[in-house]
């Protein structure tokens, strides 16, 4: 990550409280609070399509139609995918100069439910695909845009739209201002628990708001690998193995001929030994005492579809003991292009790093290894279990006081993310306690949701024309 914040640019005397802060508001010279409303696409600006077909590039090409297929069904769909569009696009808006550590895919529906190693139910980011450092608006922006997009799609009014903008954007304001008071361990043992949502709830919605916060917390609790294994197996003369529905999720034995299915099954088994070695000790440990048995390929998201993606079932004491985890190839930033590369020779370990240092509790088996594939091909992959308590958002089933509830509890989460990485005390500065950058947000996030359904336009004209091929799935 960059050098921190808190070294002075010619020397290491680290930096007084009130010096940060004359730092941070310092930054408005550069960029004005107010001009982050403002957008308007670089002149040169990349076509959509093309920076879309440019990742294809790379991806499974039997798979690629699915993805321009879930991309076309929706401007919001098409944001999801679009995390590379709007990095381009944010690298033309002002930048105060302040640096975190960045999603780099903040929007909505990368927040969620997911279980601490402690068992304990938490709302957090959880995608970290794109993660780097860079300047912290860019985060706050994606999340922002994403709500614009999914109001727009449930017919909400300019005006609540606007409101859903403004609170989620003074909660990450608000929240970083109190971050900027508070002592290191403070801020990194904070947390949004699922008693806070449940508050959060009683507090902002009406019954049946609080009934549905209620009903997913029950339901993520019950997302685990034992469900994940009665979802997604079947026993086959006796033995436990994953069902076939392809595309979305196809064994190995129905993916390859014999000899190559054998080589890239070895594969596999070598990348969950290995990978152990990025565990601590005690969980390299509990990794050990469950053993292989099936291993398949599955489609996931939106963005990600196309990489290369294999889910592993593991069995401990017996059929009743499963642990499914994911291996998800782990390709560079979409923000490497503007911000530089990662420090990490190994994307996977770019992935894995940024989601230790932003996520307040990390899954036990989250980890990593570089992969070559029976094409010779060199990739990294992280590996994490694929379900943990992990509660999914619906934003197509909310109303305006419910999406400006969400939006909240996501700016607050953004901010305590930012908060440990970067200076928060030069970033509450900087935002300061007028709401001139929440406005200036309102704006941007409009004139930014326009730009996007001209995107995904253009992404349905090109499968109309033929230039892209799109398959439902």
């Amino acid at each position: 990550m960059a050098k921190s914040a808190k070294r002075a640019e010619n020397g290491n005397r680290r930096l007084s409280a009130e010096e940060r802060a004359v730092r941070g508001r310092s930054a408005r010279r550069k960029a004005p609070r107010s001009g982050h409303g403002e957008f308007e696409p670089p002149a040169h600006r990349q076509d959509p399509v093309d920076v879309l077909e440019r990742q294809s590039a790379g991806r499974v090409a039997d798979l690629v139609p699915i993805r321009y297929g879930r991309m076309v069904e929706s401007p919001f769909r098409f944001y999801r995918g679009a995390a590379a569009v709007m990095a381009g696009d944010l690298a033309h808006t002002p930048d105060s100069g302040l640096r975190v550590q960045l999603c780099g895919d903040a929007h909505m529906l990368n927040y969620g439910l997911l279980g601490s190693p402690e068992r304990n139910l938490l709302f957090d980011i959880n995608d970290f695909d794109e993660t780097l450092p860079g300047p912290w608006e860019w985060d706050v922006k994606r999340l922002a845009v994403s709500l614009a997009i999914a109001g727009r799609e449930n017919g909400f009014t300019d005006r609540e739209r606007a409101e859903i903008v403004l609170s989620t954007v003074r909660s990450y304001r608000e929240q970083m201002r109190r971050y900027a008071g508070m002592n290191h361990l403070d801020v990194w043992y904070t947390r949004v628990d699922a008693e806070e949502l449940q508050t959060l709830a009683a507090v902002e919605l009406r019954s049946r708001g609080r009934k549905k916060v209620a009903e997913a917390l029950a339901k993520a609790r019950g997302r685990d690998s034992l469900q994940a294994a009665g979802k997604l197996t079947e026993v086959v003369a006796g033995e436990r193995r994953f069902r076939s529905l392809p595309p979305l999720v196809t064994p190995l034995s129905e993916l390859l001929p014999g000899e190559e299915r054998s080589v890239l099954e070895g594969q596999i088994r070598d990348l969950v030994e290995s990978y152990g070695q990025t565990l601590p000790s005690d969980r390299r440990h509990l990794l050990r005492q469950f053993t292989v048995v099936d291993m398949a390929r599955k489609v996931v998201g939106v963005g990600s579809v196309g990489t290369r993606c294999w889910i592993i079932l593991l069995l401990g004491r017996d059929g009743g003991d499963p642990l499914i985890l994911q291996a998800k190839e782990a390709g560079e930033s979409v923000l490497a292009p503007y911000v530089g590369p990662a420090e990490h020779t190994m994307q996977g370990e770019r992935v894995v790093a940024g989601q230790r240092l932003m996520q307040a509790a990390s899954d036990i088996f989250l980890g990593w290894h570089r992969l070559t594939g029976i094409d010779g091909r060199e990739r990294d992959f992280y590996v994490r279990q694929l379900r943990d308590w992990k509660g999914a958002i619906e934003p197509a089933l909310m109303v305006p006081r419910g999406m400006r509830a969400l939006g909240e509890v996501c700016g607050t989460t953004l901010a305590r993310a930012h908060a440990r990485s970067g200076d928060r005390i030069a970033i509450a500065a900087y935002l300061g306690g007028a709401d001139v950058f929440d406005r200036a947000l309102a704006r941007f996030a409009e004139a930014y949701a326009d730009r996007n359904e001209r995107d995904h336009r253009a992404l349905a004209e090109a499968v109309a024309s033929g230039r892209v091929v799109a398959q439902s799935a």
